[in-house]
């Protein structure tokens, strides 16, 4: 039986999202499932239902929950360390790992996708132009995208062929996931246009292009955030000010 455990050194929000976890485990509830509603596991955790809110973003923002409009909110993953090797998954505030994540992408992956452009074989020119048509059926049809893109980013770091890009695979793999759910889509079309544009440098072997393009496509993404933390603080700084 399922036994909430409460615990001190985490905010409530932290606490809750270790226990939705651990419940999710317990039951335990399979991906394709759905969970009990915020009413319900408000009143088994013992909290506010905005805590739950925040318990299921966190877990959203780790790859283990996904919010469907009009549905509920399902498990789509359970293997939260196998996701989260490197531990990203603790830190509490999602926007500010977000900016730092893509930080360190702008870093290296404008480099890996110009060693891709030397390194990948004809079969992974095949597959990488797959995975970008299949990431932009799934945008313009609305579906989930997210792992069809971190499958494109991960590839094109595969297609450079170094071992030690490779181990750096779960950041890339937490830095789309993490910006995927903070922003929700806002960048569909820029995504749509700059996956291309990466995609057919790759493709033409042309190392500047695939690298400028993946500067473009990753600035894109680094100004919708800092944006999105901006009207954060000014709403934050209204609300301190109406106290």
């Amino acid at each position: 039986m399922y036994h909430y455990e409460k615990k001190n050194r985490k905010s409530l929000g932290a606490q809750t999202e270790d226990e939705l976890m651990k419940y999710i485990l317990q039951e335990p509830i399979k991906p394709g499932q759905k969970i009990p509603n915020e009413f319900e596991l408000a009143e088994k955790f013992g909290v506010g239902r905005s805590t739950v809110r925040e318990a299921v973003k966190g877990l959203v923002s780790r790859g283990i929950l996904e919010v469907r409009r009009g549905s509920g909110t399902y498990v789509i993953n359970t293997n939260s360390l196998a996701e989260d090797p490197l531990g990203f998954g603790k830190i509490e505030d999602k926007y500010e790992l977000a900016l730092q994540l893509f930080e360190v992408r702008l870093m290296i992956e404008p480099e890996i996708a110009s060693i891709a452009c030397k390194n990948a074989s004809e079969e992974d020119l095949l597959q990488l132009k797959k995975l970008c048509d299949e990431t932009e059926e799934l945008y313009l049809g609305g579906h989930n995208h997210i792992k069809k893109d971190i499958e494109f980013h991960t590839f094109i770091a595969k297609c450079s062929k170094n071992q030690v890009v490779e181990l750096l695979l779960p950041v890339i793999h937490t830095a789309v996931l993490t910006f995927a759910n903070v922003t929700h889509r806002l960048l569909r079309d820029e995504t749509i246009r700059t996956h291309r544009a990466i995609t057919e440098a790759i493709l033409a072997r042309d190392s500047v292009g695939a690298r400028c393009a993946m500067i473009t496509h990753l600035t894109y993404n680094r100004q919708t955030i800092m944006k999105i933390i901006c009207e954060r603080n000014s709403k934050d700084m209204e609300k301190t000010s109406d106290v």
